[in-house]
Formats: C-alpha cells, sequence, structure tokens
C-alpha cells in the first residue's frame, strides 16, 4: 500500500512537470534518508504514465561521474526509468519549453538483445546480453527548483529524467574496451565538457552491472531491447534556446541534438 507521504510527493512532482513550475525541494516529505520511499514515489509517477500509454524502453543510470556527484552533492548511483516519449532522433529538435531547467551530458548507451535477469548480475552476464552500443546524449531536467537535490530529491524525480538521443551507427562489443573511450562534448561547436569511460563507475559494463544488481533487489529485470544510458563521462552542462550539441565518443561516433529558439524566430 502506497503512503499518504509518497502519494503526495508523486502528486507533487506530476503537477510540477503538468505546470512547468518546479517545486521546493521534495526530500523533507518523506522519511529522513529513506532511498526506499524515493522510489516508491518515481514508481508511482511511472506507472501512472504507463496507464496512460506510455511504456518503458530502458533505464538510466545516473550520478556515476564523480564530477557530477560533486556537483550535486551526492555519493551514489542511482536510477530511473526511460519511457517511449523520452526520445529524440539524432540530429533532431527539442521543443522550447519541453522541459523545465535542462542540463546535457555524453554517455554510453547499451542496448540489450536478451533479457538481463540474473539475481547476482557480472560483467560477464552484461557483456553476454549487450546487443550493441551507441554514443548517447542524455538531456537531464529537475522539477526541484534550482536543482537543490539530494539523493532522495533525484530518485523521486525518476533520477532527474528529461530526455534522450541515440547515435545511430550501432557497434557491437567485440574488441571495444568501454573504459578507454574518451568524450568530448561540444555546445555550438565549443568544447564544454570532456571525460572517458573508466569516469563512469569506473567503466559503463560497471554501471550496467550495478544497475541490473539495483533491479534484481527489487524484483524487476532488464528485457531484450532496454537502452541503457550507463552514466555521464564527464560534467553536464546548462541549455539555453538555441543551443546545439554534439558529444563525441571513440570507437563509437557522435550525436547531436538541438534547442529550439524560444518564439516564433525558431
Amino acid at each position: 500500500m502506497v503512503s499518504r507521504a509518497v502519494s503526495e510527493t508523486a502528486d507533487l512532482l506530476a503537477e510540477a512537470e503538468r505546470s512547468g513550475k518546479p517545486v521546493s525541494p521534495v526530500r523533507d516529505r518523506l522519511p529522513p534518508h529513506d532511498v526506499g520511499a524515493a522510489y516508491a514515489v518515481q514508481r508511482l509517477n511511472v506507472e501512472r504514465k504507463l496507464g496512460g500509454g506510455r511504456r518503458i524502453v530502458g533505464r538510466k543510470i545516473g550520478l556515476t561521474s564523480p564530477a557530477v556527484q560533486a556537483q550535486l552533492g551526492v555519493d551514489r548511483p542511482d536510477f530511473g526509468a526511460l519511457l517511449s516519449d523520452m526520445a529524440v532522433p539524432n540530429g533532431g529538435t527539442i521543443p522550447a519549453g519541453r522541459l523545465l531547467q535542462p542540463k546535457v551530458e555524453a554517455e554510453v548507451a547499451l542496448v540489450l538483445g536478451t533479457d538481463l535477469d540474473v539475481p547476482e548480475p557480472g560483467i560477464a552476464d552484461v557483456i553476454r546480453a549487450t546487443d550493441f552500443a551507441l554514443p548517447a546524449l542524455e538531456i537531464v531536467d529537475s522539477r526541484i527548483a534550482d536543482w537543490d537535490i539530494t539523493i532522495t530529491d533525484t530518485i523521486a524525480d525518476n533520477a532527474s529524467s528529461g530526455l534522450f538521443v541515440l547515435g545511430g551507427a550501432p557497434v557491437p562489443l567485440s574488441g571495444l574496451d568501454l573504459r578507454q573511450v574518451t568524450m568530448t562534448l561540444l555546445r555550438d561547436e565549443e568544447k564544454v565538457s570532456s571525460g572517458t569511460g573508466a569516469d563512469c563507475l569506473d567503466g559503463p559494463l560497471n554501471a550496467a552491472v550495478w544497475l541490473a544488481g539495483a533491479l534484481a533487489e527489487m524484483g524487476d529485470s532488464l528485457r531484450a531491447g532496454d537502452v541503457i544510458l550507463t552514466g555521464a563521462l564527464g560534467p553536464m552542462v546548462p541549455a539555453v534556446p538555441g543551443n546545439r550539441f554534439e558529444a563525441r565518443i571513440s570507437g563509437l561516433g557522435s550525436v547531436r541534438v538541438r534547442f529550439a529558439q524560444e518564439g516564433p524566430a525558431q
């Protein structure tokens, strides 16, 4: 049974998303440091969206990069659900006003070819289940005003999910060392973030292992076809209308997105 605190917190975050008006932090509405309650809020709002016709297409792992953890003052990873209407085509345009306070980060995405549902997953399980990798941009967002978040706030807010963009040239894992890849993120042709695969929990495959294990503990699992955004390879960067972003990841290629201008000039 969902507690009143969980239900009311979910309502607050859902209204912030609907209205486009961020709310104050929700951490004080839940038991102190109760990660389980925060995931219950996340799950409730995801279930509501599924009831409205959306579908889960994968998961995102957040807070894997020490740089991002330092930016937000948290000390552990988390995860959220990727829904069907969160995908933006490579090179596509994000409409003005679609997000509240977006930031962009570059990641390695894994796409599963088989289910990953073992109780204690390891690297070999992730490799066997993965069909291919892609470069990705995650456009994170927060329904919490001014990104004033703790781990509880971000988990409740679907791990600060917004949108995501996948590159279009799948690369098999065979012969690819994801720990060694290098990333450069450009905003309007200017380098604004960089990092390596090792900056993501010492390798994106480690991040995927963590996710599969965290889901297994909750009685859930990853399925064939799921997209896994494994986490930022460098610091996230704020975005404003008119910005163009491109991530280049060695061995995987590039991925691009544009933020539309506001008003009739877009």
